[in-house]
Protein backbone atom coordinates (compact mmCIF):
# COMPACT_ATOMS: atom_id res chain seq x y z
CA UNK A 1 0.00 0.00 0.00
CA UNK A 2 1.91 3.73 -0.55
CA UNK A 3 2.24 6.35 1.75
CA UNK A 4 -0.37 8.71 2.10
CA UNK A 5 0.81 12.35 1.98
CA UNK A 6 -0.57 14.61 4.22
CA UNK A 7 -3.01 16.34 1.15
CA UNK A 8 -3.98 12.59 0.27
CA UNK A 9 -5.31 12.36 3.82
CA UNK A 10 -7.93 15.14 4.11
CA UNK A 11 -10.37 15.33 1.54
CA UNK A 12 -12.67 18.10 3.13
CA UNK A 13 -14.52 19.61 6.10
CA UNK A 14 -18.07 18.23 6.82
CA UNK A 15 -19.97 21.05 8.11
CA UNK A 16 -23.55 20.20 9.54
CA UNK A 17 -25.37 21.93 12.62
CA UNK A 18 -23.86 19.07 14.53
CA UNK A 19 -20.06 20.04 13.63
CA UNK A 20 -20.51 23.45 13.92
CA UNK A 21 -21.79 22.63 17.87
CA UNK A 22 -18.30 20.28 17.94
CA UNK A 23 -16.65 23.39 16.51
CA UNK A 24 -17.13 25.36 19.61
CA UNK A 25 -16.08 22.64 21.75
CA UNK A 26 -12.55 21.84 20.12
CA UNK A 27 -13.47 19.31 17.71
CA UNK A 28 -13.65 18.79 14.30
CA UNK A 29 -14.76 16.72 12.12
CA UNK A 30 -13.56 15.70 8.36
CA UNK A 31 -13.66 13.38 5.45
CA UNK A 32 -10.66 11.46 5.33
CA UNK A 33 -8.82 9.00 3.03
CA UNK A 34 -10.14 5.37 3.36
CA UNK A 35 -6.81 4.02 4.15
CA UNK A 36 -5.32 7.14 6.67
CA UNK A 37 -4.86 5.76 9.84
CA UNK A 38 -5.04 7.71 13.25
CA UNK A 39 -1.44 8.68 13.06
CA UNK A 40 -1.32 10.21 9.71
CA UNK A 41 -4.67 12.01 10.02
CA UNK A 42 -2.77 13.50 13.00
CA UNK A 43 -0.07 14.70 11.41
CA UNK A 44 -2.04 16.27 8.27
CA UNK A 45 -3.91 18.48 11.02
CA UNK A 46 -1.05 19.49 13.07
CA UNK A 47 0.93 20.53 9.99
CA UNK A 48 -1.51 21.74 7.85
CA UNK A 49 -3.44 23.71 10.24
CA UNK A 50 -0.85 24.61 12.84
CA UNK A 51 -2.75 23.28 15.89
CA UNK A 52 -1.62 20.88 18.78
CA UNK A 53 -4.34 17.53 18.44
CA UNK A 54 -5.22 15.75 21.54
CA UNK A 55 -7.32 12.99 20.38
CA UNK A 56 -9.03 11.59 16.99
CA UNK A 57 -11.85 9.73 16.67
CA UNK A 58 -12.15 7.84 13.01
CA UNK A 59 -14.99 5.65 11.74
CA UNK A 60 -16.74 4.23 8.60
CA UNK A 61 -20.05 5.60 7.55
CA UNK A 62 -21.78 3.23 5.59
CA UNK A 63 -23.05 3.44 2.09
CA UNK A 64 -26.43 4.90 1.57
CA UNK A 65 -29.23 2.63 -0.40
CA UNK A 66 -31.95 4.02 -2.41
CA UNK A 67 -35.06 2.53 -3.45
CA UNK A 68 -37.18 2.07 -7.07
CA UNK A 69 -39.91 -0.21 -7.22
CA UNK A 70 -37.95 -3.73 -7.02
CA UNK A 71 -34.62 -2.43 -7.36
CA UNK A 72 -32.16 -1.17 -5.18
CA UNK A 73 -29.12 1.35 -5.89
CA UNK A 74 -26.37 2.90 -4.20
CA UNK A 75 -27.11 7.12 -3.33
CA UNK A 76 -23.58 7.62 -2.00
CA UNK A 77 -20.66 5.63 -1.75
CA UNK A 78 -18.97 4.31 1.61
CA UNK A 79 -16.59 6.86 3.44
CA UNK A 80 -14.25 7.66 6.85
CA UNK A 81 -14.86 10.27 8.79
CA UNK A 82 -12.58 11.98 11.59
CA UNK A 83 -13.47 13.66 14.93
CA UNK A 84 -10.41 15.36 15.39
CA UNK A 85 -9.87 16.85 19.07
CA UNK A 86 -7.37 19.96 19.99
CA UNK A 87 -5.71 21.04 22.98
CA UNK A 88 -4.96 23.72 22.45
CA UNK A 89 -5.98 26.55 19.26
CA UNK A 90 -8.84 26.33 16.88
CA UNK A 91 -9.34 26.03 13.29
CA UNK A 92 -9.88 29.11 11.10
CA UNK A 93 -11.92 27.24 8.59
CA UNK A 94 -14.36 26.60 10.81
CA UNK A 95 -14.65 30.25 12.27
CA UNK A 96 -16.09 32.24 9.46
Amino acid sequence: MPELHIYDVLRRPVVTEKSNRQAEAGQYVFEVARSANKIQIREAIEVLFEVKVAKVNTMVMPAKRGRRGRNWYVRSREWKKAIVTLAEGKIELFNV
